[in-house]
């Protein structure tokens, strides 16, 4: 089955993932923000939506429960309810679609996700996955831009 989905651990991801939004403290709204920004990226780079789920409990008052772009979705958990929760019930109702793969450190979360017929990823091996992709999207792009100048400067000389 193809890959539908892919469900983060927002919190999970962030306090494995130092180098982003360095010295702000990892439950912030900047650290999230910097989180969904760099997400948003990589789902660009590679195409597969991305649900990132956080503990509500994080959130500062005022902040909207949830956040959706076409492609890139963030849910915060209600009181009584837990982010592992809503990965869960993600995977659960995927499962008709295809696979999911959940992203977060918790071992338990991961075995649940894999007995749903999902795939898990360590944070640490996500981590690399987004850097390599957006290394990789960023090495197109600067190509993709030598081509382009090559090109306009030829039709400018004729």
């Amino acid at each position: 089955m193809a890959l539908v989905r892919i469900l983060v651990d927002g919190y999970s991801l962030l306090h494995n993932w130092p180098e982003l939004a360095p010295g702000k403290p990892r439950h912030s709204e900047a650290a999230r923000d910097e989180l969904v920004s760099i997400l948003t990226r990589y789902q660009d780079a590679v195409g597969t939506p991305i649900t990132i789920f956080f503990d509500g409990a994080g959130s500062r008052p005022g902040t909207p429960k949830h956040h959706d772009s076409k492609h890139v979705e963030v849910l915060f958990s209600k009181a009584g309810q837990t982010a592992d929760q809503m990965i869960e019930r993600a995977a659960h109702r995927f499962q008709p679609y295809g696979e999911v793969l959940a992203v977060t450190d918790d071992n338990t979360e991961r075995d649940v996700v894999i007995g749903l017929g999902g795939q898990a990823s360590s944070c640490w091996n996500f981590i690399r996955d987004v850097e390599s992709a957006l290394a990789e999207l960023a090495d197109d792009l600067k190509h993709h831009n030598r081509t382009e100048r090559n090109r306009f400067r030829h039709a400018r000389s004729d």
